[in-house]
């Protein structure tokens, strides 16, 4: 009976370990399966972003090429438009200072000539009326001698001449007198004690240098 017992026994524990075998294997199955779907789901993540990079590296190609050209053409337009508004809103801003300094300068017409004077109210030179009209009608500081004056500012020939600029006569090259262009042909000037602060043509002498002082 005992060797019944222990046979039973044995059977039951064989039995026993081969119903614990059955569950493990198909328990471990889907557990390798599921392990193998998520490498194949990774590896199609994967592939699928290739496309993606290609993507973006074709981006950045049609950056440096025809478009990004065509915006630096487009950019450029804008720049020089700009620029050239500015060069334009600048001449105009001068052509009025001009204006308003030739008006400044023809209120003292009529007014004494004196040598060594200052002001064009009480009398003055050549040089005297220049640097008092240049500094009060435009706050640009001048030199004292009229041959001093002439070595200020931006030296122009004769067909650039606009009125505001400083036009200086002399014997030869020695400068000595000095007036301010007003246009139309004519300048006005601290002449002569006979006849005061005056318009007269610009070209009564010839001149030896013609200068402006506002660009």
């Amino acid at each position: 009976m005992r060797k019944v017992g222990l046979y039973l026994t044995a059977m039951m524990m064989t039995a026993g370990v081969m119903m614990w075998k059955t569950p493990i294997l198909s328990y471990a199955e889907p557990i390798v399966v599921e392990a193998n779907t998520v490498e194949e789901e990774e590896i199609e993540d994967a592939t699928a972003g290739s496309p993606v990079m290609e993507s973006a590296k074709g981006d950045d190609a049609s950056e440096s090429g025809p478009d990004l050209a065509v915006q630096e053409r487009i950019q450029a337009k804008a720049q020089a438009e700009a620029e050239a508004r500015a060069a334009q809103e600048a001449a105009e801003r001068t052509a009025e200072v001009r204006k308003n300094l030739v008006s400044y300068a023809l209120q003292f017409v009529g007014g004494p000539y004196r040598a060594g004077g200052n002001d064009p109210h009480t009398g003055a030179d050549c040089s005297g009326f220049v640097k008092y009209v240049m500094q009060n009608g435009a706050g640009i500081g001048m030199n004292r001698s009229s041959a001093s004056q002439a070595t200020q500012g931006k030296a122009i020939s004769a067909n650039q001449m606009q009125p505001g600029d400083l036009i200086f006569y002399g014997n030869g090259s020695h400068i000595n007198h000095v007036a301010m262009y007003i246009g139309n042909g004519q300048i006005v000037h601290a002449s002569t004690y006979s006849t005061g602060i005056k318009v007269s043509e610009w070209n009564y002498r010839a001149p030896v240098k013609i200068v402006s002082m506002l660009g």
